[in-house]
């Protein structure tokens, strides 16, 4: 069985569905977002159904669907629901028992340390329940550089497993120093784009897939 892909970032509003789009289509994998928080405007799932246009991917349903566009643990509150990690995992096992084992790329909800229930338990808790290998979105912004060092210092201390980085947006040139000091390798950079569709996504898909094929060796 193939070791699940998990999209994450330094922040909110940083790439992840893109970058989720782009891995999904680069591998043929399948998606799943366990927990979508606001859902009124449309949900990631739908997104990614939008740009991915191969004829492999299964689009499995969310664990939560929360209305209120909030960090997940008080979404889940304002309806009366705990998130629990035993149902998350149920979830999860439900989707690996098919004959058919592809890779399974998993989007989380925010940031890495965003939280999901009112334990302090977050996004990087739900990477290590699942097994999963984590691919950092860093976006190009000013003060992306100490976001992303954070967020790679406490993968590093936590022995979360890293896959690498992919960057997106554009700014300034330091993804290099990133990837210098963090010593996590980039996968891919994904410039500023104006018009995003399943063309686009199709073609960063074949720009970046020997680099996610090598990681996941």
């Amino acid at each position: 069985m193939h070791k699940p892909v998990f999209i994450s970032g330094i922040g909110t509003d940083v790439g992840k569905t893109l970058v989720a789009a782009v891995v999904t289509e680069a591998l043929g994998a399948d998606y799943w977002k366990p927990i979508q928080a606001g859902i009124s405007t449309g949900t990631d799932p739908q997104t990614i159904a939008s740009l991915v246009s191969n004829a492999h991917t299964v689009i499995h349903p969310e664990a939560y669907r929360l209305a209120m566009p909030a960090s997940p643990h008080i979404a889940a509150a304002a309806e009366g629901i705990t998130i629990e990690e035993s149902y998350i995992q149920s979830c999860y096992r439900h989707i690996r028992s098919g004959p058919e084992q592809k890779t399974l790329v998993i989007e989380g909800a925010g940031g890495l340390l965003v939280p999901i229930d009112d334990q302090g338990r977050t996004v990087a808790d739900m990477v290590q329940w699942l097994g999963a290998g984590l691919i950092m979105v860093s976006r190009n912004y000013l003060g992306s550089i100490n976001h992303s060092l954070l967020t790679a210092y406490y993968c590093r201390q936590h022995a979360i497993p890293v896959l690498g980085w992919v960057f997106s947006d554009q700014y300034l040139d330091y993804e290099s120093q990133i990837v210098q000091w963090t010593g996590y390798p980039s996968l891919g950079s994904i410039p500023h784009l104006e018009n995003i569709n399943a063309s686009v996504i199709q073609s960063l898909a074949n720009t970046m897939r020997p680099a996610l094929e090598k990681a996941l060796q």
